[in-house]
Order: structure tokens, then sequence, then C-alpha cells
């Protein structure tokens, strides 16, 4: 009988991720000798059902294990047990410094002798993750300080501020100290929309032929001065003195124009141009670039597509300069400038990470398109073709104009087309967008032209914009408010907890938004001001750049802080049950009087009788113009949290349904609900629900609107 022996297991390297599919790439890149591992983000963190923050003890937080994660943990620990060296490779940035540094911690206290280093990269590429380990570092004290003071605070901030809303105004409410200071914004922003009154102003556009060719101008001179036509009155008297008058070439301009390309996406950039490029929420464009940073299959092998996605800076790397700019001298040698462009990173930017690129730039979109998503093609052609852009020459265009002399009248016209491409070699979406006008005839001064028409057109000024996703972001991060990797999570904290609606890509403050920001504004106005909350970010830099004192920097926001959190708990009253309204409305149940309360999705109908009667139903917006039907508009949303939208209450018997909000007002032309809708070209305006009724006007068309009984 042969004797059996012993084997020993092999030990290896263990490296661990954030994310499993991260850790497939890496783990492809590396073959033996190397495990990767995923820690699924935070393993240890402070407990969500206390404050955990040592007040009286230099504000220490008190970690636990993440619920559910024990189990994770352990099998992280045993696997370092059993491993040559341990590298810690979370992302490079705050949280994932605090990641490793708990992780490390966590690995210690079970083995004391193996190695732990922690390594970083910029992307996900086999030089980058080779490179990363051959260069072990340690922790960054200063970075999880930091972090550790913005998860402090915001702990101080949040569990202080909610309890106070639960007892001053309702259950189950939560404040942030970003995220309040966002929803201000919007409020204010919302406010302006609301107040603000259009005013009428008109143009005139002469058309003008010479031979057959025909052209458009606009008047842009009258007796000398610009033209303030402001009712149709004063554009006619124009019109009018005008007829018959002979129109005369007076003056041509040729300019020419140089547009250099932009420098390659920062997070903010990436999620505004997502937005208004593809429609994309801020948290949707981060989802697919997470993706596409972590490594999609791309033939037999996963490939990390982009560079990590979270970013202030529009820095890129010597390697990656040298790889575009020898793709665009094969490719379009003539649009290679003879130095690489290079772009200033601005004075906010932390600059820890390069700009984001794809990590290939050989992988074009073309030939990726067998291997991504619908979605995730999009996205990575604008960073591919913004990337590639920014180190090609510019495009020039040239501009003609024409000024057209007819009596007192100056009409001016211009049409623009691109002489040279340039960067708009790989941007053909926007090369349409610098070529404006109509080709014009070819003129010389003093020509002699026929005036076919005169044609005035009313307009009316244009409100200030309600934020969209793009918009927010761009202003957090003018404003210094929150960091690439905090404007997605701001917007959509504000949009779960229905403070903010999106309506029409626009995001707009619900009652309930604007009641918990009307409270905090009136009594903490300096914790959520946007000054003061820029300057917290500045200091959380200092912090991260070893220039100050984690604690100190907490203990004078705390003190003045709680001191004011007190003061309001015990002076301002409760503004519970004052927003209630008596309606109009008789339960069906009970025969009581239906009251108007807020909820968490706004307000509703529910019966004065409660507890005795529990009958709630939501409040009528219109009445069914279904013949026959009686029914009541009401707001409904799809299960879990669907989209909007505005049935019938004698739903299944009448389907009826809109996915535009009814307003106060009857459609003139048929006696159907009128509703707010939304596009680009007209912004907000009135339209008839009735598909069958053609009647859509601007909200300032000055039509009388009936209002809704």
């Amino acid at each position: 009988m042969a004797k059996k022996t012993a084997t020993k297991t092999k030990k290896t390297n263990l490296i661990i991720v954030e994310s499993p599919a991260k850790a497939k790439t890496i783990e492809k890149y590396l073959g033996n000798g190397y495990t990767v591992k995923a820690s699924m983000g935070h393993l240890i963190d402070l407990p969500k059902s206390r404050i955990a923050i040592d007040i009286e003890h230099g504000f220490q937080p008190e970690y636990i294990t993440v619920r559910g994660r024990a189990k994770l943990l352990k099998e992280l620990q045993q696997d370092a047990k059993n491993a040559k060296h341990v590298f810690l490779a979370s992302d490079n940035d705050r949280e994932g410094e605090a990641i490793a540094y708990h992780l490390c911690n966590a690995i210690r206290e079970k083995c004391e002798e193996v190695p732990i280093n922690r390594i970083v990269f910029n992307e996900i590429t086999p030089q980058a993750i080779k490179t990363a380990v051959q260069n072990p570092m340690d922790i960054d004290e200063a970075k999880v300080n930091a972090q550790k003071a913005r998860r402090v605070l915001d702990r101080l901030v949040g569990y202080n501020l909610s309890p106070l809303l639960w007892q001053k105004v309702k259950n189950g409410l939560s404040a942030g100290r970003v995220q309040s200071v966002a929803l201000r914004l919007i409020c204010e922003r919302e406010a302006e929309v609301e107040n603000f009154i259009p005013e009428e102003f008109w143009t005139l556009e002469g058309a003008f032929k010479k031979g057959k060719t025909a052209f458009d101008a606009q008047l842009a001179l009258y007796k000398g001065e610009k033209p303030t036509l402001k009712n149709e009155r004063e554009v006619q008297a124009i019109i009018d003195v005008l007829n018959g008058k002979e129109a005369t070439v007076t003056d041509i301009k040729s300019t020419q124009k140089t547009i250099h390309p932009k420098p390659p996406f920062t997070t903010s950039t990436m999620q505004q141009t997502a937005a208004n490029r593809l429609g994309f929420t801020s948290r949707k464009t981060m989802q697919i670039a997470q993706q596409l940073y972590e490594g999609i299959a791309v033939g037999s092998s996963r490939v990390g597509l982009i560079t990590y996605m979270r970013t202030d800076s529009v820095r890129i790397s010597d390697v990656a300069l040298a790889e575009v700019r020898k793709w665009i001298g094969e490719q379009y040698p003539a649009f290679l400038p003879e130095k690489p462009n290079f772009y200033s990173v601005g004075a906010k930017a932390q600059d820890a990470h390069e700009g984001i690129r794809p990590t290939y730039c050989t992988y074009t979109p073309d030939y990726l398109k067998d291997y991504l998503n619908r979605d995730q093609l999009r996205l990575y052609t604008l960073i591919w073709e913004r990337f590639v852009a920014s180190q090609m020459t510019g495009a020039k265009t040239e501009t003609l104009s024409y000024e057209i002399s007819a009596g007192d009248a100056v009409f001016r016209t211009a049409s623009t087309k691109v002489t040279d491409k340039g960067f708009y070699a790989v941007l053909n979406l926007l090369l349409s967008k610098e070529e404006k006008g109509k080709a014009l005839p070819a003129l010389k001064t003093g020509d002699t032209l026929t005036v076919d028409s005169l044609t005035p057109e009313q307009h009316f000024t244009q409100g200030p914009a309600r934020y969209t996703d793009a918009s927010i972001v761009k202003m957090l991060e003018q404003k210094g408010i929150g960091r690439p990797s905090t404007y997605a999570p701001i917007i959509s904290v504000l949009l779960d907890r229905y403070y903010v609606n999106r309506s029409n890509k626009q995001l707009v403050p619900t009652q309930l938004g604007r009641i918990i920001n009307d409270l905090l504004v009136a009594n903490f106005k300096d914790v959520i001001d946007v000054n003061f909350t820029a300057g917290m970010e500045q200091k959380l830099d200092e912090i991260e750049e070893h220039n100050a004192d984690w604690s100190k920097i907490i203990g004078s926001f705390y003190t003045p802080f709680i001191a004011q959190v007190d003061s309001v708990m015990a002076h301002l009253g409760s503004l519970k049950g004052s927003l209630d309204e008596p309606t109009n409305f008789t339960c069906e149940k009970c025969g009581k009087r239906m009251m108007k309360k807020l909820g968490r999705f706004g307000f509703f109908l529910a019966c004065e009788g409660f507890p005795e009667c529990r009958n709630t139903k939501s409040i009528p917006l219109a009445k069914c113009p279904r013949p026959g039907c009686g029914g009541d508009i009401v707001s409904r949303r799809a299960k879990g949290r669907g989209k909007e939208f505005f049935g019938c209450t004698n739903f299944p018997k009448c389907n009826f349904i809109s996915h535009f909000k009814p307003i106060n007002a009857l459609c003139p032309k048929c006696g159907w609900f009128m509703v707010e809708k939304y596009d680009k070209k007209n912004g907000s305006y009135k339209a008839c629900v009735n598909p069958d009724c053609d009647y859509l006007h601007s909200v300032v068309e000055g039509i009388e609107d009936r209002d809704i009984d």
C-alpha cells in the first residue's frame, strides 16, 4: 500500500479590489501567482442605527462590520492569512483609501506577519496593473483622515437635523450637509422661474432676391439704432415706411475663425455632455462609465476600456499622448499638431487622476460596436471622440456677412462654413453646428436687391431655465460643492427622498422639498450656505494635503452648529398638522370631510375621521374628459419607483392616461383639460391633452383659458 504524502498549498499574492467585475479583469492580466478578490465596497463603516461619533473624545468615529458583510470579511482575512503578500487595490480616492485602511486593520488583527501594501492605478490595463504591483505603497493616512472628516461632518449634520425635521414637520424626513445646499439651489431657481414675467417683443425679417437666388436677413438697425419693437403696431409702422423702398448691399465682411478642441472629459463635463447629447441621468452615466472602466469582454479577453471616471483633472499621461498622436498621424496626418495640446487644470481640481480617456485609442467605437451594448457604445463614443479630438488641430471657419440698407433700415445676414475640419474629422456630430445659415449668393457692394416681403414675428423673453442633471452638476462644480464622486449621488438622494422630481428632464422641487428648504434656510442659513459648504470642501482638501487637523475643523463647526440646533428645537413651533387643509371632498366610506395632508410623495386626501376611518386617495387634478365617465384624473406611479403618470380613478373601467401633468385650465377649442409640455425649442408650454385637437400654444400667447371648476 502506497504511503500518502501531504502536499503544501502554494501561496499566492492576494489582491483585493472593490468589485467582482474589476477582479475578473485584473486576474486575467496577472495570471498564475495572483488571486484577486472583491470586497464589494465598504466592509467596515459607521452603523446606521445611531450617530456613533464620540464627541467628547475628538469626534472619533465608532466603526463596526457592515451588516451582512461579516462572512465576506472573514473569508478575506483567511485568504490573507494564506497569502504571500496582500495588495489593497481599492479605488484611488478618499473612499477607496478608507476601504483599504479598514481592510488593512482587519487583516492585521488575524495575521500580523503577512506584508500588506496599497497599490493604485488610473486604468485597468496589463501594464498599469503590473506597474502598480511593482511599486507598492503605504496607506495614505491624510487621505483617510479627509474621508473620516467628511463622514463625521455629514453624520453630525444629518443625525441632528433629521430628528429636528421629524419633530417639527413629519416623521421619516432627512437632511444632509451637501444635498440640502443642492436642494436650496433648485428651490431658488424654481422661485425665479415662477416669478418671471415674460415680455413681448417683435423682430422683422426681410426676404431679398438677386436674380433667381433668394435669402433672408434680420432687421439690425433702424434710424441708426438697434430697434426695440415691443408690439405689432411698432413693427407694422416700420413695414409701412419700408414698403416700396429700394434695397442695396452696403457692406460685405468675411471673417475667419479657429475653433480649438476641448480638453478630455472630467467627471463633471462627462456627466454634462452625456445628459445633453444622450439624455442620460448623472447616475446612469456613472454606472455605464464604471462598467467600461472595470472591464468588458472583447473577444476572448476582458479589457478595461477607459481610465478612472472620478476625476477633476484634464491631465494626460505621456504614454497616452504618444499613442494618440501616433494614431492621429496614421489616420489623419493633416490634422496632427506639431506639439501635443496641453490643457490647464482648474484651480479647484485635486489632479489626483488623469482626465477620462480610452485606455487604447486603437479601440475605436467602430471596432467595439459588436462588444458593447447600445448605451455603453454611445458613452464610449463620446469619451473616445473627445479625447482623440483634444489632440488634433483646431477647425477653421469662414463667416460671410452682408449688410443691406433699405431706407432708414439696415438688415444683416450671415452664413458660416467650415474651411478646415481639423478635430471635427472625429466629431462629425458637431460639425453641422458650426455651419450656420443657408448659402448666400455672390454679391458685391452696391448691388440692388428686390424686396420680396417683410415678415414680422412675435416673441417673448425667456425666463431662467430650471436645473437639469447637466446644469446642476455644472453649478455644483462652479461653486466648489461636492466632488466628482458625489455629483450623481447628490441628485439621486434628492430624487429618492422625493424632495425633487424630474419632469421633462428638469429638476423641480416638490412641495415637501420646498417646506424642508424653507425651514432649513430660515433656521440654518449658514450651514446650507453655498460659500460655507464650498469652504468646508477646501478644508477637507487641506486635511488630505497634510495641512490641517481634521478633529479641530470638526470641533470649530460643531460647537455653534449644535447650539443652533438646540435653540431651534426649543423655540420653533411644530408644523405638524398646520399644513393640513379642509377640502370640499366627502369620504365615500363614512361621509366625513376629506383633509388635504402632506405625505412622503406630496399632498393627498385623507378622511378627517382617522384613525376610525383610514380612507385615503390622490388629489383630483382634473375631470376625466371621456364622455360619460365622470371620474377624476389623479397622479399615479408605476410599481416601485416607476415614472409618474396621470390616470382616471375609474380604472380599469376607464383606461384614460396622460404622461403630462394637468394644469388648472381647459382647452378653449374642445373642453378637455390642458397640460404642461416641454421641448428644447419652445421650453415649457401649454397644450390640449386631446390627441384629436390641434390646440397648442405658448403660456404667454395671451389667450384666456377657462379655469377648471
